[in-house]
């Protein structure tokens, strides 16, 4: 049986249950979509900086769906499948003014768009200072929350929603609690590469093309998103080198903005990039991870690069 392709349906951005469903499946059924990047075109690959600043913010994160998984109880679970996630030719990385892990060190716009065709898909380049492997996947996958008003896409919730976890990649399923009848799935917010944590707020955001199969788990009861992901989760970086430094002390929010800022000094001193590109690059290609939380009353919270990103392209 051929997919049900959703890419034709009129995007929704709001997490509404009284939305009709674009498209009823069984058990075991896939689904295709073309995704629009999150701001459903007002960003093209002609745009520049000044185009951030005339956004339309009702119109972010356009998300297709609600897909009507049938027999789906409150209770039960469904599971996204991953099985394939193409980016469609180009993308951008933006930072929005108020916005991101250091909204206060970042006032201005900026935006960076990414050619993503001409190393045949497979990474992009950044200027001539660094290359990013592509890991395209979707950033909200989520089974509509049991809301009494529409509610907005962000932020991520028990359900899923806008989770922006890079390993959602092909392969991948994920699982949802299911809050409503119906577990009424809907997707979007397509991503081409993007490290732990999406510092800046964005990603390298792209259209995308998906498929994914939903199957439902009937009494099976989770308190919220799980995941089951393919190895390796560094896949093209895990031979070389990384570079981190660390924030130490007792919020672990504020020690993740201090290990961020100092790995945008050391890109700054060691590659000469502006301190801005250095913001964007940890966004697509730097990971954070808590390193240590045990010791109270400090925690420590790392910011891991790869340094095979800054190796000649060949």
């Amino acid at each position: 049986m051929s997919p049900t392709d959703i890419s034709g349906c009129e995007p929704h951005h709001l997490w509404d249950p009284t939305l009709p469903p674009v498209a009823v499946v069984e058990d075991g059924d896939e689904v295709s979509a073309t995704l629009r990047e999150i701001t459903d075109d007002q960003i093209t690959p002609s745009a520049t900086s000044a185009d951030l600043v005339r956004l339309d913010l009702s119109r972010l994160y356009p998300l297709l769906g609600p897909v009507h998984v049938l027999g789906a109880d409150v209770g039960d679970t469904v599971e996204v499948e991953v099985l394939s996630a193409r980016p469609k030719g180009w993308g951008f990385t933006a930072v929005l003014s108020g916005a991101g892990l250091l909204a206060e060190d970042f006032l201005a716009p900026h935006l960076h768009i990414w050619d993503l065709a001409a190393t045949g898909g497979t990474k992009a380049r950044f200027g001539d200072v660094a290359t990013i492997p592509l890991r395209p996947f979707p950033g909200t996958i989520g089974a509509c929350p049991a809301v009494e008003l529409p509610a907005p896409v962000l932020p991520p919730g028990h359900f899923g929603g806008n989770i922006d976890c890079r390993d959602v990649v092909a392969g991948a399923r994920l699982f949802l609690p299911v809050q409503v009848p119906g577990a009424m799935v809907s997707i979007g917010d397509g991503h081409a590469a993007m490290g732990d944590g999406e510092v800046c707020l964005t990603a390298i955001e792209s259209p995308l093309d998906v498929a994914f199969r939903l199957h439902l788990h009937k009494g099976r009861s989770i308190p919220g998103p799980q995941l089951r992901v393919p190895g390796p989760l560094h896949p093209g970086l895990d031979g070389g080198d990384w570079y981190a430094t660390m924030g130490v002390g007792p919020d672990l929010m504020a020690a993740a903005r201090d290990a961020l800022r100092a790995l945008i000094d050391w890109m700054v001193h060691e590659y000469r990039v502006a301190a801005v590109e250095a913001y964007m690059l940890a966004s697509v290609a730097a990971h954070l991870k808590i390193t240590e939380i045990v010791d109270a009353p400090n925690w420590v919270v790392s910011a891991y690069l790869p340094l095979q990103i800054f190796e000649p392209s060949t």
